[in-house]
Protein backbone atom coordinates (compact mmCIF):
# COMPACT_ATOMS: atom_id res chain seq x y z
CA UNK A 1 0.00 0.00 0.00
CA UNK A 2 1.44 3.62 -0.77
CA UNK A 3 1.13 6.57 1.97
CA UNK A 4 1.61 9.97 1.11
CA UNK A 5 2.68 12.84 3.84
CA UNK A 6 1.04 15.98 2.56
CA UNK A 7 0.61 19.77 3.57
CA UNK A 8 -2.70 21.71 3.58
CA UNK A 9 -2.90 25.56 3.46
CA UNK A 10 -5.67 26.89 5.84
CA UNK A 11 -7.84 29.87 5.12
CA UNK A 12 -6.15 31.37 8.27
CA UNK A 13 -2.54 31.20 6.36
CA UNK A 14 -1.48 28.33 8.89
CA UNK A 15 -0.51 25.03 7.37
CA UNK A 16 -0.90 21.30 8.25
CA UNK A 17 0.63 18.11 8.06
CA UNK A 18 -0.52 14.82 7.73
CA UNK A 19 -0.32 11.43 6.36
CA UNK A 20 -2.48 9.28 3.85
CA UNK A 21 -2.95 6.55 1.36
CA UNK A 22 -5.25 8.64 -0.94
CA UNK A 23 -4.66 12.68 -1.15
CA UNK A 24 -8.13 13.70 -2.83
CA UNK A 25 -10.02 11.75 -0.57
CA UNK A 26 -7.87 12.79 2.28
CA UNK A 27 -8.36 16.34 0.96
CA UNK A 28 -11.99 16.15 0.66
CA UNK A 29 -12.67 14.55 3.80
CA UNK A 30 -10.51 17.84 5.51
CA UNK A 31 -13.17 20.07 3.70
CA UNK A 32 -16.44 18.17 4.56
CA UNK A 33 -18.77 18.94 7.34
CA UNK A 34 -17.80 15.64 8.96
CA UNK A 35 -15.91 13.71 12.18
CA UNK A 36 -13.28 12.41 9.92
CA UNK A 37 -11.79 15.82 9.30
CA UNK A 38 -9.17 16.52 12.04
CA UNK A 39 -9.87 18.70 14.45
CA UNK A 40 -6.98 21.70 13.49
CA UNK A 41 -8.57 21.92 10.08
CA UNK A 42 -12.29 21.88 11.01
CA UNK A 43 -12.16 25.75 11.97
CA UNK A 44 -9.69 26.57 9.18
CA UNK A 45 -11.69 25.26 6.07
CA UNK A 46 -11.23 25.90 3.37
CA UNK A 47 -8.10 24.14 2.64
CA UNK A 48 -5.66 23.70 0.15
CA UNK A 49 -3.23 20.99 -0.64
CA UNK A 50 0.06 22.60 -0.99
CA UNK A 51 2.74 19.84 -1.22
CA UNK A 52 2.37 15.73 -1.42
CA UNK A 53 5.02 13.44 -1.36
CA UNK A 54 4.75 9.74 -2.25
CA UNK A 55 6.61 7.38 0.69
CA UNK A 56 7.71 4.04 0.46
CA UNK A 57 5.88 2.81 4.55
CA UNK A 58 3.51 4.23 6.93
CA UNK A 59 6.28 4.58 9.02
CA UNK A 60 8.20 6.10 6.11
CA UNK A 61 5.44 8.58 5.98
CA UNK A 62 4.84 9.47 9.48
CA UNK A 63 8.43 10.43 9.81
CA UNK A 64 8.59 12.91 6.65
CA UNK A 65 5.42 13.87 8.72
CA UNK A 66 7.42 14.71 11.95
CA UNK A 67 10.29 16.49 9.40
CA UNK A 68 7.80 18.98 8.13
CA UNK A 69 6.30 19.72 10.98
CA UNK A 70 9.48 21.11 12.20
CA UNK A 71 10.39 23.39 9.12
CA UNK A 72 9.57 27.14 9.51
CA UNK A 73 7.07 28.78 7.85
CA UNK A 74 9.37 30.15 5.31
CA UNK A 75 10.58 26.54 4.25
CA UNK A 76 7.02 25.23 4.48
CA UNK A 77 5.88 28.14 1.60
CA UNK A 78 8.92 26.81 -0.30
CA UNK A 79 7.71 22.84 0.18
CA UNK A 80 4.57 24.60 -1.43
CA UNK A 81 5.90 26.52 -3.95
CA UNK A 82 8.28 23.42 -5.25
CA UNK A 83 4.49 21.51 -6.29
CA UNK A 84 2.36 24.41 -7.34
CA UNK A 85 1.87 23.17 -10.81
CA UNK A 86 2.29 19.74 -9.90
CA UNK A 87 -1.16 19.85 -7.73
CA UNK A 88 -3.82 21.40 -10.16
CA UNK A 89 -6.31 18.17 -10.27
CA UNK A 90 -6.33 18.34 -6.49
Amino acid sequence: MSWYVYLLHCADDSYYTGITTDPKRRLHEHNEDNNKAAKYTRARRPLKMVYFDLCDSRSDAASREYEIRKLSRKKKVDLAHSMRNELDGL
